[in-house]
């Protein structure tokens, strides 16, 4: 029984990934402003699908070769207690009237093979257009939360899931800028960072200059740009001020998440005051 109680194939390793998932979900949640019992049903059912992915993955790796076999048990022991969990959260979010959100779910089938394939063929480190479409995947949350929240579909969910998923998206891009900065032996020259930081800049000042622009425009709560605003000063100081040379891989997580952890905060104290 000790075996199938393996921390490394029950709960995911990459911790920074938590963020992805709870900050659009608690975004939905506190946009729609009624927590009903449907909501937690929906927590479960999130929190089920995004925790399966883990020994689903060991699964892959032990029949590939990369991990031993006798993983196998652990692997399909928390399939199938995670599998219990998300089928009965769906299940009773259907009996709720609330199946419509599992269309949420269906872009996530495609990128989720996608991935477990990069993993059979040891791939999967480095693919960063695969992370933001994953993140993408989990900033569906955020509508499912407000609809279910509002008691009724609504066309601003579809606002909130592209507005956090900018957000994570230029979160995976600045990441793995720092993740390279930390590998270069000397601190590079201003021509060198604005090159290596352009990518990072270009996402996260079309954040901000786009949800600014919608705020002007009446089209978002006129508060809303702070988060991005601190998302953008972060990517700026990090890019061109401080690069993160022989930093720890641990104090760039930190960062990280303290940085996602405001603008989540943000984001929900500048919605309601609207």
């Amino acid at each position: 029984m000790q075996t199938l109680f393996r921390r490394q194939v029950a709960v995911p390793q990459d911790h920074g990934s938590w963020v992805f998932l709870l900050s659009p979900l608690l975004i939905g949640l506190f946009a729609g402003k009624n927590f009903r019992l449907e909501s937690l049903y929906l927590v479960l059912a999130a929190l089920a699908a995004f925790l399966i992915r883990q020994p689903l993955s060991m699964a892959v790796k032990a029949y590939a070769g990369r991990r031993p076999k006798n993983d196998l048990p652990a692997a399909w022991f928390w399939m199938a207690v995670y599998g219990v969990f998300l089928i009965a959260g769906l299940a009773a979010l259907a009996l709720s009237g609330f199946g419509f959100v599992f269309l949420l779910g269906v872009p996530a089938i495609p990128v989720f093979a996608w991935h477990l394939y990069l993993v059979s063929r040891r791939a999967e480190r480095g693919q960063a257009g695969v992370e933001i479409l994953a993140t993408g995947i989990l900033a569906l949350s955020a509508p499912a939360a407000f609809w279910i929240g509002q008691g009724a579909y609504s066309p601003t969910g579809w606002l909130l899931w592209v507005l956090t998923w900018l957000q994570s998206a230029a979160s995976i891009v600045y990441a793995y800028l720092r993740l390279a900065q930390r590998k270069m032996d000397a601190i590079p020259t201003l021509p060198e960072r604005l090159r290596t930081g352009r990518r990072t800049l270009l996402y996260t000042t079309f954040n901000v200059a786009l949800v600014a622009a919608l705020c002007l425009g009446g089209g978002l709560p006129r508060f809303l740009w702070a988060g991005y605003l601190l998302q953008w000063l972060e990517s700026l100081w990090g890019s061109l001020i401080r690069p993160a040379v022989g930093w720890k891989p641990i104090s760039i997580g930190i960062r990280q998440l303290v940085v996602s952890t405001l603008f989540t905060i943000l984001f929900i104290l500048t919605w309601r005051l609207a």
